[in-house]
Protein backbone atom coordinates (compact mmCIF):
# COMPACT_ATOMS: atom_id res chain seq x y z
CA UNK A 1 0.00 0.00 0.00
CA UNK A 2 1.62 3.07 -1.04
CA UNK A 3 1.88 6.23 1.02
CA UNK A 4 3.08 9.83 1.49
CA UNK A 5 4.51 11.90 4.55
CA UNK A 6 1.82 14.24 3.52
CA UNK A 7 -1.04 11.63 2.97
CA UNK A 8 -0.68 9.43 5.60
CA UNK A 9 -3.80 8.84 7.31
CA UNK A 10 -4.75 9.04 10.67
CA UNK A 11 -5.60 4.58 10.74
CA UNK A 12 -1.85 4.40 9.58
CA UNK A 13 0.86 3.21 12.18
CA UNK A 14 3.73 5.01 10.41
CA UNK A 15 7.57 5.91 10.74
CA UNK A 16 8.46 8.91 9.48
CA UNK A 17 12.07 10.18 9.39
CA UNK A 18 11.38 9.35 13.20
CA UNK A 19 7.92 10.23 13.80
CA UNK A 20 6.27 6.77 14.97
CA UNK A 21 2.28 6.91 15.07
CA UNK A 22 -0.87 5.05 16.20
CA UNK A 23 -4.20 4.69 16.61
CA UNK A 24 -4.47 3.19 20.12
CA UNK A 25 -8.44 2.73 21.25
CA UNK A 26 -9.13 3.70 24.59
CA UNK A 27 -9.95 1.51 27.23
CA UNK A 28 -8.83 0.01 30.78
CA UNK A 29 -5.32 -2.09 28.93
CA UNK A 30 -1.80 -0.43 29.94
CA UNK A 31 -0.80 -0.78 26.26
CA UNK A 32 0.10 2.61 26.85
CA UNK A 33 1.55 4.35 30.02
CA UNK A 34 2.56 8.38 30.72
CA UNK A 35 5.55 9.42 32.71
CA UNK A 36 6.46 13.11 34.34
CA UNK A 37 8.21 12.32 36.86
CA UNK A 38 12.15 10.59 36.07
CA UNK A 39 12.20 8.27 39.36
CA UNK A 40 8.81 6.80 38.41
CA UNK A 41 10.53 6.86 34.82
CA UNK A 42 13.86 4.91 35.71
CA UNK A 43 12.09 2.45 38.23
CA UNK A 44 9.72 1.23 35.26
CA UNK A 45 13.17 1.05 32.68
CA UNK A 46 15.42 -0.61 34.90
CA UNK A 47 12.55 -3.14 35.58
CA UNK A 48 11.79 -3.64 32.12
CA UNK A 49 16.10 -4.27 31.71
CA UNK A 50 15.79 -6.89 34.27
CA UNK A 51 13.57 -8.16 32.68
CA UNK A 52 14.62 -8.73 29.11
CA UNK A 53 15.14 -12.15 27.39
CA UNK A 54 16.35 -11.30 24.12
CA UNK A 55 17.38 -7.90 23.14
CA UNK A 56 17.81 -4.39 24.42
CA UNK A 57 17.98 -1.10 22.41
CA UNK A 58 18.96 2.13 23.98
CA UNK A 59 19.39 5.41 22.99
CA UNK A 60 20.10 8.74 24.80
CA UNK A 61 21.54 11.93 24.28
CA UNK A 62 22.98 12.34 28.26
CA UNK A 63 23.86 9.11 29.78
CA UNK A 64 25.64 10.85 32.95
CA UNK A 65 28.05 8.90 35.19
CA UNK A 66 25.91 9.56 38.36
CA UNK A 67 23.72 7.40 40.37
CA UNK A 68 21.53 7.24 37.89
CA UNK A 69 23.21 6.55 34.76
CA UNK A 70 25.46 4.21 37.09
CA UNK A 71 22.86 1.96 37.91
CA UNK A 72 21.45 1.51 34.51
CA UNK A 73 25.05 0.41 33.53
CA UNK A 74 24.99 -1.91 36.04
CA UNK A 75 21.73 -3.34 34.99
CA UNK A 76 22.24 -3.21 31.29
CA UNK A 77 26.43 -4.89 32.14
CA UNK A 78 23.85 -7.85 33.88
CA UNK A 79 21.85 -8.38 31.31
CA UNK A 80 24.78 -8.59 28.87
CA UNK A 81 26.78 -11.14 30.86
CA UNK A 82 23.53 -13.17 30.71
CA UNK A 83 23.37 -13.30 26.83
CA UNK A 84 21.10 -10.60 26.11
CA UNK A 85 22.09 -8.62 22.84
CA UNK A 86 22.47 -5.39 24.48
CA UNK A 87 23.37 -2.50 21.62
CA UNK A 88 23.73 1.21 23.38
CA UNK A 89 23.63 3.95 20.84
CA UNK A 90 24.77 7.58 22.57
CA UNK A 91 25.39 11.01 21.19
CA UNK A 92 28.97 12.05 21.43
CA UNK A 93 28.03 15.68 22.64
CA UNK A 94 25.58 14.74 24.57
CA UNK A 95 27.89 11.84 26.75
CA UNK A 96 30.76 14.91 27.45
CA UNK A 97 27.92 15.68 29.92
CA UNK A 98 28.71 14.02 33.65
CA UNK A 99 31.30 11.83 31.19
CA UNK A 100 33.38 8.54 32.90
CA UNK A 101 35.43 6.73 30.60
CA UNK A 102 35.70 4.22 33.68
CA UNK A 103 31.83 3.79 33.10
CA UNK A 104 31.72 2.67 29.49
CA UNK A 105 34.71 0.64 30.27
CA UNK A 106 32.93 -1.14 32.42
CA UNK A 107 29.96 -1.90 30.21
CA UNK A 108 31.75 -2.99 27.24
CA UNK A 109 33.86 -5.69 29.38
CA UNK A 110 30.57 -6.92 30.13
CA UNK A 111 29.36 -7.49 26.59
CA UNK A 112 27.28 -4.26 25.97
CA UNK A 113 27.90 -2.90 22.43
CA UNK A 114 28.44 0.51 21.98
CA UNK A 115 28.75 3.24 19.69
CA UNK A 116 29.12 6.87 19.24
CA UNK A 117 26.95 9.19 17.52
CA UNK A 118 29.32 11.51 15.52
CA UNK A 119 32.22 12.12 17.89
CA UNK A 120 34.45 15.55 16.44
CA UNK A 121 36.29 14.65 13.11
CA UNK A 122 38.87 17.48 12.08
CA UNK A 123 38.18 15.82 8.45
CA UNK A 124 34.03 16.52 8.64
CA UNK A 125 33.68 19.51 11.19
CA UNK A 126 30.67 20.30 10.30
CA UNK A 127 28.80 16.81 10.84
CA UNK A 128 29.52 17.68 14.73
CA UNK A 129 26.23 20.04 14.56
CA UNK A 130 23.96 17.19 13.73
CA UNK A 131 23.35 15.07 16.90
CA UNK A 132 21.17 12.02 17.85
CA UNK A 133 18.85 13.47 20.80
CA UNK A 134 16.29 10.76 20.63
CA UNK A 135 15.59 9.00 23.68
CA UNK A 136 14.90 5.29 23.16
CA UNK A 137 14.70 2.37 25.22
CA UNK A 138 13.39 -1.25 23.35
CA UNK A 139 13.03 -4.25 25.11
CA UNK A 140 12.63 -7.56 23.42
CA UNK A 141 10.98 -5.40 20.54
CA UNK A 142 7.65 -6.08 22.27
CA UNK A 143 7.84 -3.05 24.79
CA UNK A 144 9.39 0.58 24.36
CA UNK A 145 9.84 3.60 26.04
CA UNK A 146 10.17 6.99 24.48
CA UNK A 147 10.36 10.66 25.18
CA UNK A 148 11.84 13.76 26.34
CA UNK A 149 14.16 11.93 29.71
CA UNK A 150 17.74 11.81 29.67
CA UNK A 151 19.27 9.56 31.94
CA UNK A 152 20.87 11.32 34.88
CA UNK A 153 19.68 12.47 38.62
CA UNK A 154 19.04 16.17 37.46
CA UNK A 155 15.55 14.21 36.39
CA UNK A 156 15.16 12.68 40.06
CA UNK A 157 12.83 14.15 42.39
CA UNK A 158 14.73 11.59 45.06
CA UNK A 159 18.28 13.04 44.35
CA UNK A 160 17.51 16.89 43.80
CA UNK A 161 13.93 17.51 45.38
CA UNK A 162 11.62 19.99 43.72
CA UNK A 163 14.53 21.51 41.45
CA UNK A 164 14.37 18.32 39.68
CA UNK A 165 14.19 18.70 35.77
CA UNK A 166 10.47 17.68 35.09
CA UNK A 167 9.92 16.07 31.54
CA UNK A 168 7.61 13.33 29.66
CA UNK A 169 7.91 9.86 28.67
CA UNK A 170 5.73 6.99 27.48
CA UNK A 171 5.88 3.43 27.38
CA UNK A 172 4.22 1.24 24.89
CA UNK A 173 3.39 -2.71 24.46
CA UNK A 174 2.61 -4.09 21.27
CA UNK A 175 3.24 -3.76 17.41
CA UNK A 176 4.96 -0.19 17.42
CA UNK A 177 7.81 -1.47 19.68
CA UNK A 178 9.14 -3.34 16.51
CA UNK A 179 8.78 -0.45 14.79
CA UNK A 180 11.05 1.76 17.22
CA UNK A 181 13.21 -1.35 16.72
CA UNK A 182 13.81 -0.90 12.97
CA UNK A 183 14.09 2.90 13.73
CA UNK A 184 17.25 2.34 15.62
CA UNK A 185 18.34 -0.33 13.29
CA UNK A 186 18.62 2.52 10.66
CA UNK A 187 20.42 4.40 12.72
CA UNK A 188 22.78 1.56 14.39
CA UNK A 189 23.87 0.12 10.70
CA UNK A 190 23.78 3.55 8.37
CA UNK A 191 24.29 6.70 10.98
CA UNK A 192 24.59 8.88 8.23
CA UNK A 193 21.87 7.80 5.82
CA UNK A 194 18.15 9.36 6.44
CA UNK A 195 15.45 7.35 5.77
CA UNK A 196 11.95 8.03 5.54
CA UNK A 197 9.35 5.78 6.09
CA UNK A 198 5.86 4.67 5.64
CA UNK A 199 3.95 1.69 7.20
CA UNK A 200 0.37 1.14 6.42
CA UNK A 201 -1.63 -0.53 9.54
CA UNK A 202 -1.75 -4.27 8.44
CA UNK A 203 2.64 -3.66 8.33
CA UNK A 204 3.50 -3.82 5.16
CA UNK A 205 5.86 -1.46 4.15
CA UNK A 206 5.49 1.26 1.36
CA UNK A 207 8.22 2.61 -0.95
CA UNK A 208 11.44 3.55 1.26
CA UNK A 209 12.99 6.83 -0.21
CA UNK A 210 16.77 6.53 0.65
CA UNK A 211 19.87 8.74 0.40
CA UNK A 212 23.66 9.21 1.97
CA UNK A 213 22.43 12.54 3.46
CA UNK A 214 19.13 13.86 4.23
CA UNK A 215 16.69 14.78 1.56
CA UNK A 216 15.20 18.33 2.27
CA UNK A 217 11.42 16.28 1.88
CA UNK A 218 13.05 14.10 5.04
CA UNK A 219 14.51 17.44 6.74
CA UNK A 220 11.17 19.02 6.85
CA UNK A 221 9.43 15.79 7.86
CA UNK A 222 8.90 16.42 11.81
CA UNK A 223 8.23 20.45 11.33
CA UNK A 224 4.94 19.20 8.70
CA UNK A 225 3.92 16.92 11.01
CA UNK A 226 3.33 19.33 13.43
CA UNK A 227 2.42 21.74 11.28
CA UNK A 228 -0.09 18.77 10.48
CA UNK A 229 -1.40 17.71 13.14
CA UNK A 230 -2.62 21.76 14.53
CA UNK A 231 -4.24 22.17 10.95
CA UNK A 232 -6.74 19.57 12.49
CA UNK A 233 -7.59 20.62 15.03
CA UNK A 234 -10.78 22.04 15.92
CA UNK A 235 -11.09 23.19 19.55
CA UNK A 236 -8.02 23.61 20.90
CA UNK A 237 -4.11 23.24 20.27
CA UNK A 238 -1.99 22.99 23.79
CA UNK A 239 1.96 22.89 23.38
CA UNK A 240 4.86 22.25 26.34
CA UNK A 241 8.32 23.02 24.94
CA UNK A 242 11.59 24.31 26.78
CA UNK A 243 12.95 26.12 23.62
CA UNK A 244 10.82 27.76 20.85
CA UNK A 245 12.12 28.69 17.46
CA UNK A 246 10.32 26.44 14.96
CA UNK A 247 10.61 28.17 11.83
CA UNK A 248 7.39 29.76 9.45
CA UNK A 249 5.63 26.51 8.55
CA UNK A 250 4.80 25.52 12.29
CA UNK A 251 4.03 28.83 13.71
CA UNK A 252 1.87 29.42 10.60
CA UNK A 253 -0.03 26.55 11.31
CA UNK A 254 -0.64 27.75 15.30
CA UNK A 255 -1.57 31.33 13.78
CA UNK A 256 -4.42 29.87 11.36
CA UNK A 257 -5.70 27.91 13.97
CA UNK A 258 -6.05 30.83 16.20
CA UNK A 259 -7.18 33.00 13.72
CA UNK A 260 -9.53 29.69 13.46
CA UNK A 261 -11.08 30.33 17.04
CA UNK A 262 -9.25 27.75 17.94
CA UNK A 263 -7.71 27.55 21.91
CA UNK A 264 -4.19 27.95 20.77
CA UNK A 265 -1.95 28.04 23.82
CA UNK A 266 2.15 27.62 24.32
CA UNK A 267 4.10 27.23 27.52
CA UNK A 268 7.67 28.08 28.21
CA UNK A 269 9.90 28.33 30.71
CA UNK A 270 10.27 32.05 32.24
CA UNK A 271 13.92 31.06 32.61
CA UNK A 272 15.65 29.34 29.38
CA UNK A 273 18.83 27.49 29.30
CA UNK A 274 21.07 29.02 27.54
CA UNK A 275 19.25 32.87 28.24
CA UNK A 276 19.76 33.11 24.27
CA UNK A 277 17.24 30.68 23.52
CA UNK A 278 15.03 32.59 25.96
CA UNK A 279 15.73 35.86 23.76
CA UNK A 280 14.20 33.71 20.71
CA UNK A 281 11.46 32.34 21.66
CA UNK A 282 10.39 35.71 22.90
CA UNK A 283 11.00 37.63 20.00
CA UNK A 284 7.78 35.81 18.54
CA UNK A 285 5.51 36.69 21.62
CA UNK A 286 4.29 39.63 19.72
CA UNK A 287 3.26 38.28 16.39
CA UNK A 288 1.77 34.88 18.14
CA UNK A 289 -0.49 37.17 20.86
CA UNK A 290 -1.41 39.21 17.93
CA UNK A 291 -3.11 35.75 15.87
CA UNK A 292 -4.53 34.84 19.42
CA UNK A 293 -2.71 32.90 21.11
CA UNK A 294 -2.23 32.74 24.58
CA UNK A 295 1.06 32.36 25.80
CA UNK A 296 2.33 31.18 29.26
CA UNK A 297 5.49 31.32 31.16
CA UNK A 298 6.18 28.64 34.09
CA UNK A 299 7.87 29.78 36.71
CA UNK A 300 10.07 27.35 38.95
CA UNK A 301 10.84 26.48 41.39
CA UNK A 302 8.99 25.26 43.33
CA UNK A 303 7.70 22.25 41.09
CA UNK A 304 11.24 21.96 39.13
CA UNK A 305 12.44 22.76 35.47
CA UNK A 306 10.19 22.42 32.91
CA UNK A 307 11.57 20.47 30.03
CA UNK A 308 8.49 18.35 28.59
CA UNK A 309 7.79 18.46 24.77
CA UNK A 310 4.71 18.08 24.51
CA UNK A 311 1.22 18.69 22.46
CA UNK A 312 -2.10 18.11 23.17
CA UNK A 313 -4.89 18.56 20.26
CA UNK A 314 -8.44 18.56 21.06
CA UNK A 315 -8.39 15.99 24.10
CA UNK A 316 -7.87 13.43 21.47
CA UNK A 317 -4.32 13.31 19.17
CA UNK A 318 -1.07 13.73 20.83
CA UNK A 319 2.39 14.22 20.33
CA UNK A 320 5.01 13.39 22.93
CA UNK A 321 8.97 12.80 22.51
CA UNK A 322 12.58 14.27 22.01
CA UNK A 323 12.06 16.97 19.49
CA UNK A 324 12.15 20.88 20.97
CA UNK A 325 10.42 22.95 18.25
CA UNK A 326 13.78 24.73 17.50
CA UNK A 327 15.80 24.63 14.40
CA UNK A 328 18.08 21.71 15.77
CA UNK A 329 14.83 19.38 16.42
CA UNK A 330 12.58 20.10 13.31
CA UNK A 331 15.39 20.33 10.79
CA UNK A 332 19.11 19.17 12.39
CA UNK A 333 19.11 16.49 14.51
CA UNK A 334 17.49 13.03 14.90
CA UNK A 335 14.67 13.03 17.02
CA UNK A 336 11.56 10.46 17.56
CA UNK A 337 8.15 11.63 18.70
CA UNK A 338 4.71 9.66 19.19
CA UNK A 339 2.13 10.56 17.54
CA UNK A 340 -0.97 8.64 19.13
CA UNK A 341 -4.58 9.34 18.73
CA UNK A 342 -5.81 8.17 22.41
CA UNK A 343 -7.69 9.82 24.50
CA UNK A 344 -6.34 8.33 27.73
CA UNK A 345 -3.15 9.68 26.92
CA UNK A 346 -4.30 13.06 25.98
CA UNK A 347 -6.54 13.42 29.08
CA UNK A 348 -3.28 12.52 31.13
CA UNK A 349 -1.45 15.34 29.14
CA UNK A 350 -4.14 17.95 29.33
CA UNK A 351 -4.24 17.33 33.03
CA UNK A 352 -0.16 17.72 33.41
CA UNK A 353 -0.83 21.11 31.47
CA UNK A 354 -3.80 22.40 33.95
CA UNK A 355 -1.74 21.58 36.65
CA UNK A 356 1.58 23.22 34.93
CA UNK A 357 -0.29 26.51 34.12
CA UNK A 358 -1.05 27.07 37.82
CA UNK A 359 2.75 27.34 38.35
CA UNK A 360 2.83 29.40 35.32
CA UNK A 361 1.73 33.03 34.18
CA UNK A 362 0.35 33.89 31.28
CA UNK A 363 1.99 36.99 28.91
CA UNK A 364 -0.72 39.82 29.09
CA UNK A 365 -0.25 41.95 25.15
CA UNK A 366 -1.02 45.42 27.48
CA UNK A 367 1.83 44.78 30.06
CA UNK A 368 4.02 43.17 27.45
CA UNK A 369 3.69 46.16 25.10
CA UNK A 370 5.12 48.32 28.17
CA UNK A 371 8.04 46.14 28.19
CA UNK A 372 11.62 47.89 28.90
CA UNK A 373 13.59 49.24 26.06
CA UNK A 374 17.01 46.15 27.38
CA UNK A 375 14.69 43.60 27.07
CA UNK A 376 13.42 44.68 23.23
CA UNK A 377 17.04 44.92 22.39
CA UNK A 378 17.48 41.66 23.87
CA UNK A 379 14.77 40.45 21.88
CA UNK A 380 15.47 41.98 18.50
CA UNK A 381 18.99 40.20 18.80
CA UNK A 382 17.21 36.95 19.09
CA UNK A 383 14.73 37.64 16.37
CA UNK A 384 18.34 38.41 14.29
CA UNK A 385 19.04 34.82 15.33
CA UNK A 386 15.48 33.03 14.44
CA UNK A 387 15.81 34.70 10.60
CA UNK A 388 19.87 33.34 10.56
CA UNK A 389 18.22 29.85 11.63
Amino acid sequence: MRASVETATNDRLRSVGGILGATYPDGGDDSIQLFTEGDDLHEAMIAAIENAKESIRLEVFIFAADEVGWRFARALSAKARAGVDVRFHFDARGAATGYSAHLFQEMVKAGVKLKWYRPWSWRHPTRYFQRNHRKLLVIDEQRLFLGGFNIRRENSRALCGDGRQRDAHVSIKGELAREAAAVFDQTWKHPDRYTVEVISADGAESDRPKSPRPTYLGWKGMARLYADVIGRSRRSVYITTPYFCPGGIVEQAMREAAKRGMDVRLLVPRDSDPPFVGWLTRSAYSSLMAAGIRIYEYVSPPRGKLHAKTAVIDDDWCVIGSANLDHLSLFVNHELVLVARNGRLAKALRDQYSEDLLEAVEVQPKVWAERSWTERSLEALGWVGRKLL
